[in-house]
């Protein structure tokens, strides 16, 4: 697998801001496929920094339903992998860089 195809996008939130100010630990949204190998070379190579940890897991698809005026519609939202990577000390991730 490509490194380029690896990391599909970094995770914005305030509990993944909280950690990336605290633990120097970052959200990312990953391929299915990739493991935590591939993931932390991903990692170094496109921002530049040393990975302690990669902490993965598999987010099961959810069933979505919504009653509208044509009735009752039930869809499905895909199933994604999150990847939690842990810098080294003193090394920072700028996410918003490209904002």
């Amino acid at each position: 697998m490509k490194l380029s195809d690896v990391l599909i996008k970094p995770i914005l939130s305030e509990k993944a801001n909280k950690q990336s100010e605290k633990m120097n630990r970052y959200a990312f949204v990953v391929d299915r496929k990739a493991n935590k190998l591939e993931i932390k070379r991903a990692v170094e190579a496109f921002y530049g920094v040393q990975v302690e940890e990669v902490n993965t897991m598999v987010m099961p698809s959810k069933l979505k339903a919504k009653y509208t005026k044509s009735g009752f519609l039930v869809g499905r939202k895909p199933a994604k992998k999150k990847a939690l990577v842990t810098v080294a000390e003193g090394e920072k991730i700028d996410l918003y860089d490209n904002v």
